[in-house]
């Protein structure tokens, strides 16, 4: 896809500007998770928007799990293959699982994490799945994977009772299905749920999707307040989502 490498580079990030931020292209530019920095303590990562358009503010959480895809039963695979073969039948769209990830969960290999390359479309039927990397250790059949997306593909709005993990924070309208910028880490502006105290930590709210709240050990932490939030309003948070 002519992708920019660096954002794949260990210990690399990307530098842009608030400018970069208003990306909102059809056509992927970045590989996903490209980490990028402004250079004053804000940091991005590159995204897909799911089906519905990112708001400004507003917590993203990864696209919601897909318990079908998981503890699949695979074929044999030889130590050099770049392919896994399911014995499971699923349902995929081309490519849906594209930078994600083949986790090998039991059996022989159980532990070693593959990086996907690409999917073909399948509805019903076994699935032979491209990978970047090549099996580490040969796997007979009748161990299970579990098949992972990105988490910054189809990214959506935090719901209120979680389906996944929290990403990021939109900081532009970014259409659905397009790519674009979302922010991790740094000084952020996020819909606050029930108010905010300067100094204590949030986490992602279960009552107003998109928003955060103050701290509650069984949700996801997000970040600590910068200042003191009224409820359903936008207040300045350090987030720390990476």
């Amino acid at each position: 896809m002519g992708l920019n490498p660096l954002g794949s580079q260990i210990g690399t990030d990307l530098t842009i500007t608030d400018g970069d931020l208003t990306t909102n292209v059809a056509v992927q530019q970045h590989v996903l998770g490209a980490r990028a920095t402004t250079g004053d303590g804000r940091y991005f990562r590159y995204v897909k928007a799911g089906a519905v358009a990112l708001v400004p503010g507003n917590l993203q959480q990864c696209a919601a799990e897909t318990t079908a895809w998981e503890d699949l039963d695979f074929a044999s695979a030889a130590i050099g293959d770049l392919s896994l073969t399911t014995v499971s039948t699923v349902t995929l769209t081309e490519n849906q699982l594209a930078e994600g990830y083949a986790i090998v969960t039991t059996g022989t290999g159980a532990g070693y994490q593959y990086k996907i390359k690409s999917n073909p479309a399948v509805i019903g039927a076994v699935v032979k799945i491209q990978l970047y990397d090549a099996i580490q250790v040969a796997t007979p059949s009748g161990g299970d994977i579990d098949l992972i997306p990105s988490p910054y593909s189809g990214v959506i709005i935090n719901p209120s009772s979680a389906t996944g993990m929290p990403v990021g924070v939109a900081v532009f309208p970014v259409t659905a299905l397009y790519f674009g910028w979302i922010q991790t880490a740094g000084p952020a502006t996020i819909l606050s749920d029930g108010g905010s105290t300067v100094g204590t930590n949030v986490s992602a709210s279960n009552g107003t999707p998109g928003a955060v709240e103050a701290e509650v050990t069984a949700q996801a932490s997000v970040g600590v307040a910068m200042t003191g939030v009224t409820t359903a309003e936008y207040g300045l948070f350090m987030l720390n989502l990476s």
